[in-house]
């Protein structure tokens, strides 16, 4: 590798007056345009079709974009059938704007302008590229025959609206912005602008793209606060910007871009788009609303919009994207899990109005995402806290602090062993089938109580597939039957504490019994016991408590 080689191609503000440093946040939402039919069409490896294109609009409209980039009308017979068809079958809603591109050539606006007819609300979007690589080695043009090229497309504009009698916006972009110098690229905006004269009921878009990144963030915001601060016409114009992401900062730059002055973000869901993608509207609409700011854009299905934008454009949401990823609220460590289950705990005890529970910045509820599935999810890394706050946020089961540890090392050992994620379905019977009504080697058949005046019990209990009739005195129900099991069956253990609590409502409830005993090796062992009866399910935990005693000696 020659890191030689390569030099800045970008040129920075000189002596930046930096306003935009001194703003803590952004404090609303700017306009959103999303380009995902044009720039994230263009750059699949099968571009949609026809159907497609015309489901996604449909998604993009009820997530509520007012613009929406339809693509380049005259590059293609398809291109062109598209904006004909959505305009033919009246499917464009009276609030939504559809855009179109166009470069700065005749036949190619007159045809764009040709495909609008009969469109009721348009931005016709022109541009040619500024900066000092393509001016040298592509055009191989001087300043001036650029600025040319820019103010006759402007120019045929308002001529071919007066033609056609159309009242679109219309919008320019320096293509190439940010490797052209900050003084031309004002002075090429200030010279379409001059000939268009936008009104501030009739706004002009000026598009500041970031076609490659080639500077820090911080560059960026630079320059559009320089150009906020010297275009013409600023209060009859909105300053938009389209960032790539070649340098993985594109969200980056339209967060320090509006905060240098900017109005409006073009980008596609999910950052798709050529070469490395473009911002992601998805995660700077969710920056936004996580800090307060109503972003304008409904992402609360966001599974639905995974689906059909996974299914159209065959490219797949990677399982970390922020926000729409299906493993970006899950949480798999012991520790983080242990703080979330805390944090919930905490909202439900202390009523918050405000999120702020640790590890998630965002409630997964306001983007469709479920708790039972999508937060909590068990492997062999995962602790006691998380298994506890599934089984009992999914299941019912409030386990003892003390117990939660041993079942998590219990369902972790399961984990490990099949070196397997489990499904909480499968942390439950994991949980059923190590801890609750075990039955072997003691097995309770029946048990009878009286009171003379110390409570008696009898048991029927099935040892090695014999039946033994046992019975022994105690101070209540629990304590007798302790004492019949160790008189009669051979069993020593001390320290018996117990919790109980209902599983479900009505008559059919059940109660739970969760019970650990200090066996004579000083081993403490737990069980539970699950019955219709609260003394059955007290009975229940002590036999499984006994027999995983015996069964780990």
């Amino acid at each position: 590798m020659n890191a030689s080689k390569y030099t800045k191609q970008f040129f920075p503000v000189k002596n930046p007056t930096r306003k935009w440093v001194e703003k803590i946040a952004i404090d609303k939402a700017p306009h959103w345009c999303s380009v995902d039919l044009r720039d994230g069409n263009q750059s699949l490896i099968i571009p949609m079709s026809l159907e497609e294109k015309l489901e996604f609009f449909e998604l993009l409209v009820k997530i509520g974009f007012k613009e929406i980039e339809v693509g380049f009308p005259a590059a293609s017979d398809t291109e062109y059938t598209f904006l004909r068809t959505l305009i033919d079958n009246r499917m464009i809603p009276d609030d939504v704007t559809v855009q179109v591109l166009t470069q700065s050539r005749e036949h190619i606006i007159r045809k764009t302008f040709e495909a609008l007819q009969g469109c009721k609300n348009a931005i016709v979007h022109l541009y040619n590229s500024t900066s000092l690589a393509q001016r040298e080695q592509v055009f191989r043009k001087s300043k001036e025959e650029i600025v040319r090229i820019a103010t006759d497309g402007a120019e045929l504009f308002h001529s071919i609206a007066a033609e056609t009698g159309t009242n679109y916006r219309y919008e320019y972009s320096p293509e190439s912005f940010t490797g052209t110098e900050p003084e031309f690229a004002l002075t090429i905006c200030n010279a379409v602008l001059d000939i268009w004269k936008p009104t501030p009921d009739r706004k002009a878009i000026i598009n500041l793209p970031v076609t490659v990144e080639l500077s820090s963030p911080h560059v960026y915001a630079d320059q559009i606060e320089y150009m906020c601060d010297n275009l013409k016409y600023r209060d009859a114009i909105e300053v938009s910007l389209h960032p790539h992401n070649d340098r993985g900062c594109a969200v980056a730059d339209c967060e320090l871009g509006i905060l240098a002055g900017a109005d409006r973000i073009e980008g596609t869901l999910f950052g798709n788009g050529e070469r490395t993608g473009n911002a992601d509207i998805v995660t700077l609409a969710l920056n936004l609303y996580t800090h307060g700011v109503e972003p304008g854009l409904d992402f609360t299905n966001m599974p639905e919009i995974v689906e059909l934008y996974e299914r159209v454009t065959r490219m797949s949401v990677y399982d970390r994207q922020p926000y729409a990823g299906k493993l970006v609220f899950a949480a798999f460590s012991g520790s983080h899990q242990d703080a979330i289950a805390k944090g919930m705990k905490w909202r439900e005890e202390k009523h918050c109005d405000t999120w702020t529970v640790p590890y998630l910045p965002m409630d997964p509820g306001d983007v469709g995402r479920e708790y039972e599935t999508d937060v909590i999810r068990i492997n062999s890394q995962s602790g006691k806290g998380g298994i506890g706050y599934l089984l009992e946020h999914n299941f019912g089961y409030v386990l003892p602090v003390k117990m939660r540890e041993d079942v998590g090392y219990t369902v972790k050992g399961v984990s490990d062993r099949a070196h397997a994620e489990l499904s909480p379905k499968e942390v439950l019977d994991v949980f059923t089938h190590e801890y609750v009504n075990i039955n072997s080697p003691f097995k309770l058949i029946d048990y009878h109580f009286v009171r003379n005046p110390e409570v008696v019990v009898t048991l029927t209990v099935e040892v090695n597939g014999r039946t033994k009739e046992v019975s022994a005195t105690g101070n209540g129900r629990l304590d007798a039957v302790s004492n019949a099991i160790k008189e009669h069956l051979g069993v020593k253990f001390s320290d018996l504490t117990y919790e109980e609590h209902a599983l479900t409502q009505g008559s059919s409830s059940q109660a739970i019994t969760y019970m650990s005993i200090t066996l004579e090796n000083g081993k403490k062992v737990w069980g539970a016991g699950i019955h219709d009866d609260i003394i059955a399910s007290s009975i229940n935990a002590l036999f499984s408590s006994i027999n995983r005693g015996i069964k780990g000696e």
